[in-house]
């Protein structure tokens, strides 16, 4: 933990976006080495241009890819791109509609130059594909360009096929294979044109539909005060439009885009982090959470959330990731009543008894959005959430609204619990506890090379030798996760009454090492020692 976490930046934090962006056309990755290669994880391709990790050969060569697998996979309609507010994303996304023109495809930015939250890109391309049945030449797909919660010096770029959400791991291993042998073949297969995209109105799209989401009307009857901070990210004009389409009452905190996000406070390694799950990241959020009945925050691609009250501060999100779901199962009749929930492994176990409780199906998967999408489309699947605070849900009548993570709907549904139930959802996590259970949790992360995460990934429950955890003997060690078999790249260890997991990131060099116990927080020192 660095000394200056949850301080505020300074001029020595700040990176050089011009040399950032120079770097982005200048350095010429070597693909042959591991750390400059083009690499799917869990949300995309990502890196830095100052490493030759994230620079325009890489973005030529996996639009290119993308291009030759829309025409393996017989996808001619158009393709939504959209990017958030990281430096590196526009130039990013002028390279894409680059070659994307060069490939005669068409290509759907947004028609007031306005950066693009993830969700609004997965909401358009389901629209556009409603009522299409699969081979439908004209089915749509996206293109979405953020590194998340990243770092100011890293770029992101990310493959959503038709279905909207994020690509599973077939296509993005086929994309990235693909893109690497354009890249060592010198580029030569690379279309280019100046672009001609077409316009589409994202913001009017996605925040004329919420209605069929959220109960927009109680939260306005209500006069719940919502503080919605963009964090510098691509909702900056989204949340005013929320606001003033449905008659909130709404502040808009920090309307600013600064490519160094230099307003930021210092995540918990010192570094800026977009990272609305962190108290540290957060820090300003949290001290002047008496202004509002909720405050919120999203990344810089508003596909996560924070939700902070004025009761408890910043809620862990497993927390409300419970309080959620026992809220919109018990308020959406809309909904498929054996519509299950789905919840990544590492996420806490109070979940797994709050969907006991209600008699739903639960279905736990390794971490990834991608797993969550084929329930969302189908409506099978009423939640899917994860620890890092990405979630999403269905419409009001039980049918798709987004296959990614939407940030925008989980921090609304926080003023919808308020102003349906009279309390925040500190206060109902707090009744969640005194019937299942008040849990201790908590995520560590750590610096880890490509070496030292290549290794944990594949660690096996067969190399662990021990029969107890913490006093308690091993029920399990796990290395698949139970909802649909697919391996989790790392381990679980479970008890009666802990657990912990060891896993990489997919997004940043670090590995994380999960645990939670129902026994309290020195049982769950207890578990991290022995873990």
């Amino acid at each position: 933990m660095s000394e200056r976490a949850g301080q505020k930046a300074q001029e020595i934090d700040l990176v050089d976006i011009n040399k950032l962006i120079d770097a982005y056309f200048e350095i010429h990755p070597d693909v042959t080495t591991a750390e400059q290669k083009v690499a799917f994880g869990t949300s995309g391709h990502r890196g830095t241009s100052l490493n030759g990790s994230f620079n325009e050969d890489h973005i030529a060569a996996i639009t290119q890819a993308i291009v030759e697998y829309r025409q393996r996979e017989n996808i001619h309609g158009p393709i939504y791109v959209g990017k958030d507010t990281h430096a590196l994303s526009g130039p990013a996304q002028q390279t894409a509609l680059e070659v994307l023109a060069g490939n005669d495809v068409i290509t759907m930015v947004d028609a007031e130059g306005r950066y693009v939250p993830t969700p609004a890109v997965s909401v358009a391309i389901i629209n556009h594909n409603e009522g299409k049945h699969a081979g439908d030449r004209t089915l749509a797909d996206g293109l979405v360009i953020p590194p998340s919660h990243n770092p100011p010096t890293d770029g992101g770029f990310k493959y959503n096929p038709p279905h909207g959400g994020p690509a599973d791991s077939d296509a993005t291993n086929w994309i990235a294979a693909r893109a690497n042998e354009i890249i060592l073949g010198g580029l030569r297969e690379v279309k280019r044109a100046a672009p001609a995209p077409t316009k589409f109105h994202y913001r009017d799209n996605y925040v004329s539909q919420l209605a069929d989401v959220l109960n927009m009307d109680a939260i306005r009857d209500s006069g719940v005060s919502i503080g919605a901070d963009p964090m510098g990210g691509a909702s900056v004009d989204y949340w005013g439009a929320i606001g003033e389409r449905f008659a909130l009452n709404l502040t808009v905190v920090n309307p600013n885009v600064d490519f160094q996000f230099g307003f930021m406070n210092l995540d918990w390694d010192g570094k800026i982090r977009m990272d609305c799950s962190s108290p540290h990241a957060m820090a300003s959020l949290i001290e002047n959470r008496a202004r509002f009945d909720i405050s919120t925050g999203n990344d810089a691609d508003a596909d996560r959330h924070g939700i902070v009250t004025r009761d408890g501060g910043l809620m862990n999100p497993n927390h409300f990731l419970a309080v959620g779901i026992d809220y919109l199962y018990r308020n959406r009749p809309g909904w498929a009543a054996d519509a299950a929930v789905g919840k990544t492994m590492v996420s806490s176990s109070i979940i797994n008894r709050v969907v006991a409780d209600l008699g739903r199906r639960l279905i736990e998967v390794p971490v990834g959005f991608k797993w969550f999408v084929p329930g969302l489309v189908d409506g099978s699947v009423g939640f899917g959430g994860e620890e890092s605070a990405g979630a999403s849900f269905l419409r009001l009548d039980g049918s798709v609204w987004t296959t990614d993570k939407d940030g925008i709907i989980l921090a609304l549904l926080a003023g919808e619990i308020i102003a349906k139930t009279g309390k925040t959802p500190s206060q109902l996590y707090r009744e969640l506890t005194e019937r299942f259970g008040d849990p201790a949790y908590e995520r560590v992360d750590a610096p880890a090379n490509r070496e030292a995460k290549a290794r944990l990934s594949k660690l096996s429950g067969d190399q662990i030798a021990a029969t107890e955890l913490a006093g308690d003997p091993i029920m399990a060690k796990l290395t698949h996760a139970p909802g649909n078999g697919e391996a989790i790249r790392g381990v679980k260890v479970v008890t009666e009454f802990a657990w912990f997991a060891a896993r990489p990131s997919g997004t940043e060099d670090v590995y994380k090492i999960y645990a939670e116990s129902f026994k309290g927080a020195e049982h769950l020192a207890q578990v991290q020692r022995e873990a």
